[in-house]
């Protein structure tokens, strides 16, 4: 059982799929940290200064007499930062397929001669694939 984890840890398709994970985790924080910092202190400004962050619908107020927080709100504005940085993860990844797709075209864009040329192996299966197809067409031409 040990070996088979170790197999199974070792392909390369786990590895990568980590890698992915650390490096979304990291963009996230990235992500949060454009948004807050960056795009929303603007639009804050624009706005009059609000705290999209601090934006909020209160349903039922806190109580001071009491030690224990009472209120119960809706927090919108919170909600309005995650789904700018839902738009802002959105772009770039739709930005990174597309410069992935356009590598992609222009590879199959490629005339053959600048495509990379055969293995060794590749060229010695074709050579004998053409040496069959030659034998096999005499024997048809001589049968006729």
């Amino acid at each position: 059982m040990l070996g088979e984890f170790r197999e199974f840890i070792a392909r390369g398709n786990v590895i990568d799929l980590a890698v992915g994970v650390i490096l979304g985790a990291a963009f996230g924080d990235i992500v949060k940290s454009l948004v807050d910092e960056v795009v929303m202190p603007p639009i804050g400004l624009l706005t009059s200064g609000i705290d999209f962050a601090q934006l909020k619908w209160v349903l039922k107020p806190d109580n001071p007499a009491t030690k224990v927080n009472e209120e119960v709100a809706v927090h919108y504005g919170a909600f309005l930062n995650t789904m700018i940085k839902f738009v802002i993860v959105a772009w770039v990844v739709f930005l990174l397929v597309k410069l992935v797709n356009t590598i992609r075209r222009r590879e199959a864009a490629k005339p053959e001669s600048e495509k990379a040329a055969p293995s060794p192996q590749e060229a010695l299966l074709m050579e004998i694939r053409d040496l069959l197809k030659a034998e096999t067409e005499s024997r048809a031409s001589t049968r006729h």
